[in-house]
């Protein structure tokens, strides 16, 4: 079931999750690029459902930004039935939960993703009961970034090479 309403903490409902392997690929996805596909197509066969979960931050996206990208990101898989697609505001590992999901994809490009991301698995383990699976990026991807993507945007180049 594909869901793109954003909702606060207090309106979150669980529901109870399907049974399986759940994982869940967390970002901002601002733009949702090519690596970020390659990690979800190498993640799929991993799991028999992938939540991409993407992150909203108050400070910086309205509702309608957010309603936008999680649209856009169902679009890609349209017709892959084990991909769904959600917005959320709340602690990743209070959304995993409410989701069903014992795991978290990531993504590494670099050493400094690297830190970065065992840091963060560390805290989610401990604070949540959820293991990190980090996929490295595919050779050729190590450089697509969502940040370089979008000042390549802001500055009127093409960018559709790096977009899914």
């Amino acid at each position: 079931m594909k869901n793109n309403e954003m909702t606060n903490n207090d309106q979150h409902h669980s529901t109870p999750a399907p049974a399986g392997r759940c994982g869940v690929f967390t970002g901002t996805f601002d733009p949702f690029t090519v690596g970020h596909d390659s990690i979800v197509r190498r993640a799929l066969p991993l799991f028999d459902r992938l939540v991409i979960a993407v992150a909203m931050s108050k400070l910086k996206n309205t509702e309608e930004e957010i309603s936008q990208r999680v649209d856009e990101i169902e679009k890609i898989y349209k017709d892959e039935p084990r991909v769904e697609v959600i917005a959320y505001s709340d602690l990743t590992i209070d959304m995993a939960k409410r989701v069903g999901a014992r795991f978290i994809v990531r993504g590494v490009r670099s050493v400094k993703d690297y830190e970065y991301e065992r840091e963060q698995a560390e805290f989610n383990r401990k604070f949540g009961g959820l293991e990190t699976v980090l996929l490295f990026a595919e050779p050729g991807l190590e450089s697509v970034s969502s940040t370089l993507v979008r000042e390549l945007r802001y500055f009127g180049r093409d960018i559709d090479e790096f977009l899914p």
